[in-house]
This record gives structure tokens, C-alpha cells and sequence, in this order.
């Protein structure tokens, strides 16, 4: 298999470029009207917990002032964060600036993508957009004034974090029998286009039916990013419905931990979880619903891939995994490596 090369200023100008398909985005029509703060970031506040509740009634509250004013700075603030970063020489500063933004839209946006909830999965956007948007900025920073350095190590223990905590969501209750999967999927096919709406409601009816699922049940509603989607809970489900949800919990179990092993089977597993968040973007994030007209980006689908390309880039990672492994049981043995030395590059990266 031929070695992947990647360019960490290519991946730089990716992002940038998806910064500024926000920005355009938020200049939608409807956007400059209260349907923002209504459409997008209340329903996303529902089933939240206290604190994450009140974060985002506050930034519901505040748009509502003057949305057209509010929606114009949001605008204004992502085209220029993408043309900071695509600009090799303020890159640096778009970058840290990208992933200041990027909090403050994940924690009043995305309600911290609703991980706090319990009632999320990859599926449906987890753990949000605006999350992935901050990592990938601060994994991609130039070092030493050298804007092709390789991209951070530490990726690798996201993209477990991400993938092996979807797997752990997916056995939660609200979203651990096929009933509530082709809720789910089905209820999505409100509002979209004809030929996207029959694919979720033939694929959302044939989850569904591996679990003979009868609705005699109660009703959990599940938020991400703006989306509200009805979920029905039910006692069981039956012996393919059961298997189906947990081998799709294995399957992200196995994603994650996987990128832990070198060289070929590195590549399977990103490839894999490439694949699988494609098949969420398009049944889960109904392509970011981009007929909805308050689109305010892709959804976490693409950003899934990218941050899978992200880690193909890292040079040399075996040896830093090595390196840091040796470094974390000699401090575990009371050797002489200090706390300080798990936080810093365990090597200096090459260029790729």
C-alpha cells in the first residue's frame, strides 16, 4: 500500500475554506430573521441540563434583540476566520482565533453537542461541529514558524475519545433499540427534498422492522445542533434488531481503539470510520440539511473525514505513541520522567 502523504498547509486551507462555507451559510435569508435563534439554537437547548440550558437561553435572548445585526457579526466573524487561515501569513492567528469562536459556537450553538444530555450519537451530529472545528485548529498550528510541520499527535487519542464514546452513547437508553434508530432516521425525511425523504424513510422503516417494533411506548426527543428529532423508547426489540445496535456500538468501540495500531491497520480503521461517518452525514445529518435554508454548516460528518485525513498526515507518529508510552511507565515505575514531558511533543514532527 502506497504511503499517504499530506500537506499540513493543505489541511489548513481546507479548514479555512470550510470556515468560509459557514460564513456564507449564515448569510442565508431566513437567517437574518428570529428563525435562527428559534430554528437553530433553541431546540438544541431541550433536554439539556440545567447549566447548559441557561447558557443557551441567554444566547437565544440575545439574538433575539437584533437578529439581523447578530447574524451579520456571526457572518462577518467566519468569512473573516477562513480568510485568515487561508492566507498562509495570519494562518497562526486564524487559527487561534477559529478555535476561541469555535468553543463559544459549540457551548451557546451546539449545547457542547449535547454530549451533557445523554440523548446524542454520532449519528446525529455528536459531539457537534463547532468541537471538531477547535481541534482540528489547534491540532493544525504551525510550530516554530513552520507552516508545514506535521499536525499534532495527540489527534490520535481524539479520534479514540469521539468514536469510542459514540460506541458507549449508542447502548444508552433513548437510543439503544432499533425502534429508537429508525425514528430517528425517518423522522428526518420532514422538510427534505423528495428523493432524500424516501431514503430515510425506507432505510428509517427497515431498521425499524429488524425489531418488529410496535409503538406502544413513550417518546424521547433527541437534539443536535439545531435538530429535533422524536425518538420512541420501547421494552426490547428482537434478536436482528439487537444485533444490529450492537454491532454498530462494536463497530465505533473498534474504530476508536484501532488507531492505536500501526502502519495498514491505522489506515483500515480511519478508512472504516471514514466510511461510517459518510453513512451518518448521509441517514443521521441528512447531508447538514441543506434544504432547510438555516444551514450553518456541514454538520460533523465531513469533519469526521477530515480529522481521519488529519491523522494519515502526522509524520512519525508510531515513534511518538512509542515514545510516550515509554514516557508514562516510567512515570507509573517512579522512574525519572516527570509529569511535564507527557504534555510537550514527545518528538520534533518532520515535514511531510
Amino acid at each position: 500500500m502506497v504511503k499517504l502523504k499530506i500537506n499540513i498547509r493543505n489541511l489548513q486551507i481546507v479548514l479555512g475554506f470550510l470556515w468560509l462555507l459557514d460564513g456564507i451559510f449564515q448569510l442565508q435569508p431566513k437567517m437574518f430573521t428570529s428563525a435562527f435563534a428559534h430554528n437553530v439554537i433553541a431546540p438544541a437547548a431541550q433536554g439539556q441540563p440545567g447549566f447548559v440550558y441557561t447558557l443557551m437561553h441567554f444566547a437565544v435572548h440575545l439574538v433575539l434583540l437584533q437578529p439581523a445585526v447578530f447574524d451579520v457579526l456571526f457572518a462577518l466573524i467566519q468569512l473573516s476566520l477562513g480568510a485568515l487561515i487561508i492566507y498562509k501569513k495570519t494562518a497562526k492567528f486564524g487559527l487561534m482565533a477559529s478555535a476561541i469562536w469555535a468553543f463559544v459556537v459549540w457551548s451557546l450553538g451546539e449545547g457542547f453537542g449535547g454530549i451533557f444530555s445523554g440523548h446524542t450519537l454520532l449519528l446525529i451530529g455528536a459531539p457537534g461541529a463547532a468541537l471538531l472545528y477547535l481541534l482540528l485548529a489547534l491540532a493544525l498550528l504551525p510550530k516554530k514558524d513552520r507552516s508545514n510541520a506535521s499536525p499534532r499527535y495527540w489527534l490520535v487519542f481524539v479520534w479514540m475519545a469521539i468514536w469510542m464514546g459514540g460506541g458507549i452513547y449508542q447502548l444508552l437508553p433513548g437510543q439503544n433499540n432499533v425502534g429508537n434508530l429508525g425514528s430517528i432516521i425517518s423522522s428526518n425525511s420532514v422538510g427534505a427534498p423528495n428523493w432524500l425523504a424516501a431514503l430515510d424513510t425506507h432505510v428509517g422503516k427497515w431498521i425499524t422492522g429488524l425489531g418488529h417494533y410496535s409503538v406502544a411506548s413513550h417518546p424521547v426527543t433527541v437534539q443536535m445542533a439545531g435538530m429535533s428529532m422524536s425518538a420512541p423508547v420501547s421494552a426490547g426489540s428482537s434478536h436482528p434488531g439487537y444485533l444490529l445496535i450492537l454491532g454498530l456500538a462494536l463497530v465505533q468501540l473498534l474504530i476508536g481503539f484501532g488507531v492505536l495500531f500501526p502502519g495498514r491497520w491505522r489506515r483500515v480503521t480511519i478508512l472504516g470510520g471514514s466510511v461510517l461517518a459518510l453513512a451518518f452525514w448521509v441517514f443521521g445529518q441528512n447531508l447538514g440539511g441543506f434544504y432547510s435554508a438555516t444551514m450553518t454548516d456541514p454538520n460533523s460528518g465531513p469533519l469526521l473525514m477530515l480529522l481521519g485525513l488529519t491523522i494519515l498526515g502526522i509524520s512519525g507518529l508510531d515513534v511518538q505513541l512509542s515514545q510516550l508510552g515509554k514516557r508514562i511507565g516510567a512515570l507509573l515505575l517512579g522512574g525519572n520522567d516527570d509529569l511535564k514531558q507527557l504534555v510537550v511533543e514527545p518528538m520534533e514532527s518532520q515535514d511531510v
